[in-house]
């Protein structure tokens, strides 16, 4: 096992503080959006095997069947499948969808022989491969995931009394659902920008006069002005009234699979996906919107948000999501209880969140024992076993293979 440096990306919609008093470290007054776990060639993570530190995926790169267990290896390449981040929402994301694993392949296929380049703004497919993700909340946690159903939304906008949302409310009402969403989201997106922009503004006074009026959708409409006042004028706002709006608490998660829009809005949680760039931008951002290939990707289907508690299994609890590149679960551990083996087939990142973790290799003559404060984590080659003991919290994030 190996225990891991690793990178802090200072996007500006990171928190200045949620990560730091997670390392227990003084801020630096600068966003700190994401940290980053794994062997994405981003970031990768950063291990010593005693010649000094060296890239998480120079190691993995090297020995690919060692490292990743013959399963992984030959299911999914020579690489880690996945990557693993702990996220810290100061001010809302983009609004955004991911590609299923063909439309990555087109679209990347496409651009590449077009010759647009990797690092163009107006680039949409940074490598052929799929994108699901999940998200776990640290703490309670805001964000916006798949489309409510139309009727529940047309009560939501009628609500605010705008009359620039009537047209919108109208189709909203007249459905099939799938066909009402897709001609909202496209006229929106497609309006001109300048008239759009005083719609916007209306509807976000609008919300924020209805969310101190503690109705029944006081705290969407209060997420919707937040939006508006990040971002204002942008016709993401409007876009993002379509989505349900959901507040996890800690220990809940989402799945976001292929052409879900969503967007998160605030809080601390861990994040786990498949390891890809692609991201398709609804709004709420300056970068580049690509209407036509998104409508292409989003998947107009109605849905409640799915929120995911973990199921007991063994004393691991798991998150079952439908996909094999990765899976998360969780291990709450208790001062003088039993050591909890753990060995697994696959390559495995461990990350404490609260307390004190120990990993002890009984393999080893000493008995190697690794100490994990929070915020610090490791890396466990395939095949090998470890013992958890100690008081605190540990994710676990490894592939079904």
């Amino acid at each position: 096992m190996d225990r891991l440096v690793n990178t802090v990306r200072p996007y500006a919609w990171g928190s200045t503080t949620a990560i730091p008093e997670l390392l227990g470290i003084a801020p630096t007054g600068q966003p700190q959006a994401e940290m980053w776990l794994g062997a994405h060639p981003g970031a990768p993570s950063r291990v010593d095997r005693g010649a000094g530190p060296v890239s998480l995926a120079e190691v993995i790169a090297a020995a690919p069947e060692a490292e990743l267990g013959e399963p992984a290896a030959h299911t999914f390449g020579p690489r880690l499948p996945f990557l693993f981040k702990v996220l810290a929402a100061g001010t809302p994301l983009s609004l955004q969808v991911h590609p299923d694993l063909t439309q990555a392949k087109e679209g990347f296929t496409d651009e590449e022989r077009r010759g647009v380049p990797l690092d163009a703004p107006h680039r949409n497919y940074k490598d052929a491969n799929h994108k699901p993700e999940l998200i776990c909340a640290l703490t309670p946690f805001d964000g916006l995931c798949g489309f409510r159903h139309p009727a529940e939304t047309a009560d939501l906008l009628e609500g605010l009394g705008v009359d620039d949302l009537k047209p919108y409310v109208d189709i909203l009402r007249a459905g099939p659902e799938e066909s009402a969403l897709r001609e909202v989201l496209t006229a929106v997106l497609s309006a001109d920008r300048t008239a759009m922009a005083e719609s916007v503004e209306r509807a976000a006074t609008a919300a924020a006069r209805a969310a101190a009026e503690d109705g029944p959708h006081a705290t969407a409409y209060a997420a919707y002005a937040a939006l508006a006042h990040h971002f204002p004028g942008d016709p993401g706002v409007l876009a993002a009234m379509l989505l349900n709006h959901v507040r996890l608490q800690p220990g809940e998660a989402l799945f976001l699979g292929a052409g879900i829009p969503h967007a998160y809005l605030s809080g601390l949680g861990v994040e786990l996906m498949a390891n890809s760039d692609n991201v398709l931008r609804c709004g709420l951002t300056p970068k580049h919107v690509d209407v036509p290939e998104l409508l292409r990707v989003v998947r107009f289907e109605p849905r409640d948000p799915g929120v995911l508690r973990p199921e007991e299994i063994d004393g691991e609890e798991v998150y079952d999501t439908p996909i094999d590149e990765f899976r998360l679960s969780r291990y709450l551990l208790a001062p003088g209880a039993a050591p909890r083996p753990l060995a697994s087939r696959t390559p495995q990142i461990l990350l404490c969140t609260a307390g004190t973790v120990r990993l002890r290799d009984p393999g080893t003559a000493a008995g190697e024992e690794l100490a994990l404060a929070p915020g610090e984590s490791a890396f466990v080659p395939a095949g090998e076993r470890l013992t958890l003991s100690g008081d605190g919290t540990l994710f676990r994030a490894t592939v079904v293979a």
